[in-house]
């Protein structure tokens, strides 16, 4: 009897490891199967390029990063906008770790803007945690299982909220779409925030429930075509920062001008990275945490 509940125990926490920590490599991705090194165009002898700790710029690329503080004590609030122009939409490029995609294959989001020559990357959308999703990175389609609000990054520099489930990756494709994030919920839509988040839950796997309550937070949004904006909200860390919840990280978009906007993976996975450096603080230690993939833009 011992030796079969013995059995039976290794066998459920083989199951666990398998299904949330062991790697699953799918497709190992080469240098001749994205298109971001022809994105990443060098800065020439005679391009002005301009940066310091909080900015960036050149001929195609504007970067300004600013640190907001709200409240005070127990309310404060501390998060980082990012507001990024661009001159072509492949500037914004994904990257995902250890350059597989696959289950469970994670690497801090420095570590893959680094090895992307990234000038700026935030974490995406951790699709590696799940087996559902649209998944679209840098125009190829590694994942088609809809489930879920998702959002788009078009080749024209527009982004778009969309449900998986009316809309089917061949049209996407067709469409122009070359990135997909498959997390959410969609926070601002049409320049109307949504406010309907009481009972939002992204994931059905084991320990996950309602994301709403104030945590850290990533999100991006666009205020027109090749004009982005990327907030990263701090968290959990007593008398410097709370978190936001959905509905404050809504307005937040909103005030910034933004018509559309679309929440990623957040939490201890909350990260922003700009010039060599982590702008904020994941976890509220100054701690990454492994992700599956990144946005970023290089150098």
């Amino acid at each position: 009897m011992l030796t079969l509940l013995l059995l039976l125990f290794g066998g459920v926490l083989y199951s666990l490891a398998d299904r949330y920590l062991i790697e699953h490599v799918e497709v190992k991705i080469t240098a001749e199967e994205t298109p971001v090194a022809a994105a990443n165009n060098s800065a020439s002898d005679t391009e002005q390029v301009e940066q310091d700790d909080w900015n960036y710029s050149s001929e195609d690329t504007t970067i300004q990063i600013s640190k907001v503080e709200t409240g005070s004590g127990s309310d404060k609030i501390t998060y980082y906008v990012a507001d990024v122009q661009l001159e072509q939409a492949n500037l914004l490029q994904s990257a995902f770790a250890k350059n597989a995609f696959g289950r469970n294959i994670t690497e801090n989001t420095s570590t893959i803007a680094a090895a992307n020559n990234a000038i700026f990357a935030i974490n995406g959308d951790y699709y590696g945690f799940r087996d559902d999703g649209v998944i679209i990175r840098n125009g190829t389609l590694y994942r088609d299982e809809p489930t879920r609000d998702a959002l788009a990054l078009l080749s024209d520099g527009t982004m778009k909220s969309y449900n998986e489930e009316q809309l089917s990756s061949s049209d996407l494709l067709a469409e122009g779409v070359t990135q997909t994030y498959s997390f959410g919920p969609i926070l601002v839509k049409d320049g109307t925030v949504v406010n309907d988040f009481d009972k939002v839950v992204i994931d059905t796997n084991f320990g996950n429930r309602s994301i709403q309550g104030s945590n850290p937070r990533t999100g991006i949004g666009m205020i027109a075509p090749n004009h982005y904006v990327f907030i990263v909200v701090d968290g959990r860390k007593e008398n410097y920062s709370k978190g936001m919840t959905l509905s404050e990280f809504a307005q937040v978009f909103k005030d910034l001008g933004a018509t559309e906007a679309y929440n990623l993976d957040g939490g201890g996975s909350s990260t922003m990275y700009f010039m060599g450096r982590v702008v904020n603080n994941p976890q509220g230690k100054q701690q990454e945490r492994g992700v599956s993939d990144i946005l970023y833009i290089a150098e």
